[in-house]
């Protein structure tokens, strides 16, 4: 009689959780997912601001402990994280002025400005540019990019030169474009001075609003966005037919 060899039932696989975890860690780290990373970082730094409010340091004044050199580093600091939360730069600046005087108050808000303009490009890079970049389908939003992409110094000179185009988002908008770091900042840090000149420097003369320092940094201020308001007006029917 032969005997037959009855094969050994083979050991159950435990299913291996790797796939799983795959799945999981690229649902987390996909380009909408980085995005509303963004949307909740921005979203809890606006509350943060909203809960410390700082324009209360107007009413306040700076600490007095705090020296000359360094309360220029920790305002600008403060400028550029305030500015990443979105906190509008004209009130700042304004702030700059009154709190530090025209010359340390410009130092500490250019500074703070570049600052904070890098964090916002940086964080618009990171977590943005992957989900965004794919809906530059349309006409104008491609000659958007290509121009920000290819001529980055020079377009974002002039964006930044130019009154009334909001400042977080043309961060964002150039982050999600392929323009440079160095560009970016270069082109923030020295197009930024005008605007913010005027501002600090009437924030520093505000006790005497009739001195012609003052008169004259109003001017400089209601001029160009006079002239901005002005050119929206004029370029109004291009934008409508388009």
């Amino acid at each position: 009689m032969l005997d037959v060899a009855v094969p050994s039932p083979k050991p159950a696989v435990d299913p291996s959780p790797e796939p799983a975890v795959g799945r999981a860690r690229a649902a987390l780290l996909s380009p909408w997912s980085r995005l509303g990373l963004l949307a909740a970082l921005l979203a809890g730094a606006a509350t943060a601001v909203w809960v410390w409010q700082p324009h209360r340091l107007l009413a306040d004044g700076w600490p007095s402990q705090v020296p000359g050199a360094a309360a220029v580093v920790l305002f600008a600091a403060a400028y550029g994280l305030c500015t990443a939360a979105l906190v509008p730069r004209p009130l700042l600046n304004l702030a700059a002025g009154v709190l530090l005087g025209a010359q340390a108050g410009l130092a500490a808000a250019v500074a703070g400005t570049v600052l904070g303009a890098g964090v916002s490009f940086g964080l618009g890079r990171l977590l943005g540019q992957g989900a965004l970049r794919p809906l530059l389908r349309g006409r104008w939003l491609g000659a958007a990019d290509r121009q920000l992409s290819h001529h980055g110094f020079r377009s974002m000179l002039a964006i930044r030169l130019f009154p009334g185009i909001p400042f977080a988002a043309a961060n964002y908008c150039a982050a999600v474009s392929r323009m440079g770091w160095p560009a970016f900042l270069l082109a923030t840090g020295l197009g930024c001075v005008p605007n913010t000149a005027a501002y600090v420097v009437a924030g520093g003369h505000a006790a005497t609003p009739t001195s012609p320092v003052f008169l004259i940094a109003l001017a400089c201020i209601a001029v160009p966005a006079l002239a901005g308001l002005v050119m929206a007006w004029r370029k109004r029917g291009r934008l409508r037919g388009a």
